[in-house]
């Protein structure tokens, strides 16, 4: 069975591409300062992105109190940054290749600050969604510019798993601690979960200026402004779409209506990119299998477990009755797994390769969700909800990292921006879809009613934890099977 098993991921581990002697030998020696120091510079940033998400959700109920907000309005504070977020992602990682990694960093970089500083000071509604959606946007070309950076700066192999496998885990390990962040500044003000970040970002940007190397923009020319805009315009419609969709109905004419006009721009893009001469996306990227395996365990995992900590907050707080910071020091462990794995990840990604990782990652995730489908309403913590924390830390830390490695693994340096932005596209849009359907399996009833029983209340969320539950395995059995048919077939091969 081990040496079944092995045959499986080595089947579709990806073959790297062949870098230049002086890079193979670089990737032998240790890490200069300044590539620390690069790095350390990257890794704060994505980690703010985590937190930024994680901290606003712990918020929302002073915020609502304090600004008379009701959940559907609170809602969007959320929607906001992800509709900036999921709908240019793909644009972000792009335009870093075509106009220079650096300029593009530290220009949305800033401007993140900037947000950050306004959501804390304004107490309009409308302006304070606002602030959300310019510090999606702003995000959606960090992310995948701060991946594509690393990239290029370190050589394919040893040192750049161990580079990515850092970086990832920050931004992993961002959004777990975020939630205890949260619990801690909300207990100051609401406002503090938007303005920790201003000062981290401005020294951020300080570093990045030193530490930054200067790079040439992509030399061909051809920006393909129509691509930008109809990909700009469809990703926007989509992810707009997938967050209203709870409140106006799926079957109601504005949802399936969205679908259809975003469907339509999209399919335009599509038209688009098959006949430009400097396409903004080439789609031939996806038919390197690990490619789209990546992807689609990045949806399966990232979305399964945002639904799934959406799903334990309200569980806790609506049917346990827990104060938000006890809530957050109760999923700490798989936020500290994940932080202290940093040191490791690169190593076990070396010993085993990242599509064992990723199998395993989606299977400790799995049985996570399956053991905590067993809850009920008086758990006992240490028996009943920390062996589920604890594999879905387990889970995250070790496919987190493993599939953004196997994500990029053999893509040219021109296209690594691409690739960043790909992985990370699927990684929010699918969270996005997941967590929409989430929403609305679990309806108003989630919210707590007040004279709803806690059994009741329990009921309404099972349905939710059951689509975490299916999400994740679909993922793992998405990554398990073609190795299987791999494998069936070199055996047929053989008799």
């Amino acid at each position: 069975m081990a040496q079944d098993l092995t045959s499986l991921t080595d089947l579709a581990t990806p073959k790297t591409s062949t870098l230049p002697a002086a890079s193979s030998a670089a990737s032998t020696q240790p890490w200069s300062r300044a590539q620390w120091l690069l790095l350390v510079t990257l890794c704060v940033v994505l980690a703010l992105d985590g937190l930024d998400v994680s901290m606003v959700g712990v918020a929302l109920p002073s915020i609502g109190r304090e600004l008379g907000l009701d959940t559907g309005a609170l809602q969007w504070i959320v929607s906001g940054y992800v509709l900036g977020y999921g709908s240019l992602l793909m644009l972000g990682g792009r335009m870093a290749d075509l106009l220079g990694r650096r300029r593009i960093f530290l220009a949305a970089l800033t401007v993140f600050a900037a947000a950050s500083l306004l959501g804390g000071l304004v107490s309009d509604p409308s302006l304070l969604i606002a602030t959300r959606f310019i510090k999606g946007l702003a995000a959606a070309f960090t992310a995948p510019t701060g991946f594509s950076i690393i990239t290029t700066n370190f050589a394919e192999g040893r040192e750049r798993n161990r580079a990515i496998s850092i970086y990832t885990t920050f931004g992993a390990s961002g959004f777990s601690l975020g939630l205890v962040v949260g619990g801690l500044m909300t207990a100051l003000s609401w406002r503090w979960t938007f303005l920790f970040s201003v000062p981290i970002a401005a020294v951020a940007v300080l570093l990045g200026l030193r530490f930054i190397p200067r790079d040439k923009p992509a030399g061909d020319g051809g920006h393909d402004a129509w691509g930008a805009v109809t990909l700009s315009a469809g990703m926007l419609g989509l992810v707009f779409t997938l967050v209203s969709a709870p409140d106006a109905g799926w079957g109601s004419a504005r949802t399936v209506g969205g679908f259809a006009a975003s469907a339509l721009i999209l399919a335009a893009f599509a038209w688009i990119e098959t006949r430009v001469k400097h396409p903004l996306i080439r789609f031939g990227i996806l038919r390197e299998g690990w490619v789209a395996r990546a992807n689609l365990s990045a949806v399966a995992l990232f979305g399964s477990y945002l639904s799934f900590q959406f799903i334990v907050t309200l569980y806790l707080q609506s049917v346990l009755g827990w104060a938000p910071l006890a809530m957050a020091l109760a999923l700490l462990p798989a936020g500290l797994m994940v932080a202290g794995s940093a040191p490791f990840a690169s190593r076990l990604i070396d010993r085993f390769g990242a599509t064992r990782l990723v199998v395993a990652g989606l299977l400790s995730l799995s049985v996570g969700y399956l053991l905590f489908l067993r809850i009920g309403t008086q758990p006992v913590y240490a028996t009943d909800i920390l062996p589920s924390v604890l594999l879905l830390g387990v889970g995250f830390a070790l496919g987190f990292p493993s599939i953004n490695v196997q994500a990029t693994a053999g893509i040219h340096n021109d296209e690594q921006g691409l690739a960043a932005g790909l992985i990370q596209t699927s990684t929010q849009v699918g969270a996005a879809l997941v967590l929409a359907v989430t929403t609305a399996l679990v309806g108003p009833g989630g919210h707590g009613g007040g004279h709803a029983s806690a059994a009741a209340m329990l009921d309404v969320f099972r349905p939710g934890l059951a689509l975490s539950t299916a999400v994740a395995i679909a993922g793992l059995l998405i990554a398990v099977a073609p190795r299987w048919w791999q494998l069936r077939e070199r055996r047929r091969a053989k008799i």
